[in-house]
Order: C-alpha cells, then sequence, then structure tokens
C-alpha cells in the first residue's frame, strides 16, 4: 500500500512538473521582451522595439509571430517600416519598406491597413502596396481599423480642419456604402480625432484626440457600443495610460490580453516616442464603471 502510495504521488510531481514545463513553453517569447505588463503600463519589450529613438505604431498577425512598426533614428534615418518575426523562439528584426502608413492587419489576418492603402497576406508574404478604390480612394486616412464583418473605422485628417470626423463604411453585398460620421458622442467637442481601433465584434471603439478636459497634449478614449446599437459617451482611458504628454495610436492583441499604445518620451520634435503595452483589464474596468 505504501508503495502504491509513493507510485501515486510521484505520478502526480511528474504530472504537474510536465505542465509547468508545457506552460512556459507555450508562453516563451509568445511576445518580444521578458516580462508582461499589469494594470500599470510599460514600455514594450525594451531594447528590443523600444529604444532611446523614435518607435510607433504597431500590429501583430493574429499568431502573435510577426510584429509592425515603424522606426526612425539610430542605423534608420528616416522614417522605416520594419518587422519583428519569431524564428525559432528567437525575434529577428528586418525592413519592409520606407514608412507606407501605419500599420493595422485585419482580424483574419488577410490585409493589413495602410491608411488609404492596404496589402494582402500571400504565400509567399505580403503583396504588393495597392490602393482602396472608392469611396475611400480620395480621403487622406492615417489609419483604417476593420471590424471581422468587414466594416471599416476610419480618421480623415485635414491639416486646415483638425476637428474632421471619425466616419465608418459598411460592407454590403461586397460593396462598401458611403462613409458615415459616427455619433455625436465620438465626434463632438473634440479635436484631432484620429488613429480609430474597433474591436472585432464591433463592442468597442478606441481612439485619440485632443480635450478641453483632457490630461495634456493627446490623450486616448474608448466608446462602448449599446445595446439599441449607438456608441456610448467618450471615456477618458486615465491617468495611467494618459499624461501630460503624447499618447495616440492605441490597438490590443489580437488574442486580446493586452492594451498597446504609443507615447512621447522625448521632446516637442518627437524624438523618442515609445510602444507601450498594459493588461486589457484596464478596458472591462472602465467597461463595468
Amino acid at each position: 500500500m505504501k508503495n502504491r502510495t509513493m507510485k501515486y504521488q510521484r505520478v502526480i510531481v511528474l504530472l504537474a512538473f510536465a505542465f509547468l514545463f508545457s506552460a512556459c513553453s507555450n508562453n516563451e517569447n509568445l511576445y518580444p521582451g521578458k516580462s508582461t505588463p499589469g494594470l500599470i503600463p510599460e514600455p514594450f519589450a525594451p531594447g528590443i522595439v523600444c529604444t532611446e529613438y523614435y518607435e510607433y505604431s504597431g500590429a501583430f498577425t493574429p499568431d502573435l509571430k510577426e510584429f509592425y512598426f515603424i522606426r526612425v533614428g539610430g542605423k534608420y534615418e528616416k522614417a522605416t517600416f520594419v518587422v519583428l518575426k519569431n524564428k525559432n523562439n528567437n525575434w529577428e528584426e528586418s525592413v519592409v519598406s520606407k514608412w507606407v502608413g501605419q500599420p493595422v492587419i485585419s482580424h483574419d489576418g488577410k490585409i493589413m491597413h495602410l491608411g488609404r492603402r492596404y496589402m494582402e497576406r500571400t504565400e509567399t508574404g505580403w503583396s504588393e502596396l495597392k490602393e482602396l478604390e472608392a469611396p475611400f480612394n480620395d480621403l487622406p486616412i492615417m489609419r483604417l481599423s476593420s471590424s471581422a464583418n468587414g466594416t471599416y473605422y476610419f480618421d480623415s485628417y485635414y491639416k486646415e480642419k483638425p476637428d474632421f470626423p471619425l466616419k465608418s463604411s459598411r460592407l454590403v453585398n461586397g460593396e462598401y456604402e458611403s462613409p458615415r460620421e459616427l455619433d455625436q458622442t465620438i465626434n463632438s467637442g473634440i479635436k484631432n480625432l484620429n488613429h480609430p481601433f474597433i474591436a472585432p465584434d464591433e463592442s468597442y471603439l478606441l481612439w485619440d484626440a485632443v480635450k478641453e478636459k483632457g490630461y495634456g497634449s493627446s490623450d486616448i478614449y474608448i466608446s462602448f457600443r449599446q445595446e439599441n446599437g449607438s456608441w456610448g459617451e467618450a471615456i477618458n482611458l486615465g491617468d495611467k495610460i494618459n499624461t501630460s504628454a503624447w499618447e495616440a495610436s492605441a490597438f490590443v492583441s489580437p488574442d486580446g490580453k493586452y492594451l498597446f499604445f504609443s507615447r512621447n518620451i522625448g521632446s516637442d520634435s518627437y524624438e523618442n516616442v515609445d510602444i507601450f503595452w498594459v493588461d486589457s483589464q484596464i478596458i472591462e474596468n472602465l467597461k463595468n464603471n
């Protein structure tokens, strides 16, 4: 009886070690860097992504094995579109092209939106750069994000009119409708409405703007879809995310676990912008308040 008990204990211990090893293996290098954040934002992958130079915007492929973002500084004298790829649990950086737009990858991974332009996923990588057709081809779109059903959400920035409203366009019978302005809960009382990111199920919208009662230059806001289909009030993400500095270009990782955003930690010349990340529980906390 004693031997049998010891045998069972030995099996349980071995199973526990196997579970822990499997968990560690599955999480190993899932994201660049050595640690993941809690409810206080941290620079994303210091020394790999974040440096003393300019790192801005970003997008993961759905399998989390590729991370695209913009670099300027060091060996990159001009704004450069780069990618980190996870190869055998090592993250390797390479150049995609010059800066061609702010990347947002569709939730199915088939399209990389780059403002008014885009690339399609192929068997060998990404296609050549393509242009959206009407009704988007004449719009100066900085960032375009699509929901799982294909609805587009985008800004349309004019220097002479910085409070140009955020818009959306539904895909109906294979064609996109004329863009419509979003609700006044999003588009009123704010300037520089930019960089929208829509949740896959359109349950929330993230964007950044300058608002009278904000924390500083530009803050990140969120609005939740209401039961009647309208958009709720614009909610500032709070002083853990927003500071007196410029914060912008928020997005949520494909697994839904982390909120990412960009912050200027340099001077007004924006020579040092970093990508930060934080546990996405912050979104649920705002929704439940």
